[in-house]
């Protein structure tokens, strides 16, 4: 990958913060939107843009099962998380624009104006002793792999 430019690399960390922002939201008896405000606010005080056709999910039996989890919203809105729900949190943010545009091959996706973007994501169990992050090893995988300082 590289070295990557100042600007790039505060996208990442920005990515990164987020996503770490709406994981402590999961908290029983918090909601969806709890979760949804903070990456929101943490994203949009760094001056970047959320992409808001893209969002995280419950995990389950099936893909991408509900409830869907926005990375933007109103806090205190939405379903209340419980314990031994399972959801993923997935911060979807971008440099520019907040619109993207899906290729004919149904799985490409870029920014509708050409800028960086970014992808974080975890799964996530919600349990009383807060929330359990489910893929550590793929955070750590990344790390060790010198793709994120």
């Amino acid at each position: 990958m590289g070295r990557v430019d100042p600007e790039t690399q505060r996208l990442l960390d920005v990515g990164q913060e987020a996503l770490g922002a709406g994981i402590a939201q999961a908290q029983i008896g918090n909601r969806i939107g709890d979760i949804s405000h903070a990456v929101q606010e943490v994203v949009e005080a760094a001056g970047f843009s959320v992409v808001r056709s893209l969002v995280g999910h419950g995990v389950g039996r099936y893909y991408h099962e509900d409830p869907h989890v926005p990375n933007f919203g109103l806090p205190g809105r939405g379903p209340r998380l419980s314990e031994g729900m399972t959801i993923a949190i997935e911060p979807m943010i971008t440099s520019g624009s907040s619109e993207v545009y899906l290729h004919a091959d149904g799985w490409t996706i870029i920014t509708e104006d050409g800028s960086n973007a970014v992808h974080f994501e975890h799964t996530v169990a919600v349990t009383a002793e807060g929330p359990r992050i489910l893929t550590p090893r793929v955070g750590i995988a990344v790390e060790r792999a010198g793709l994120l300082q």
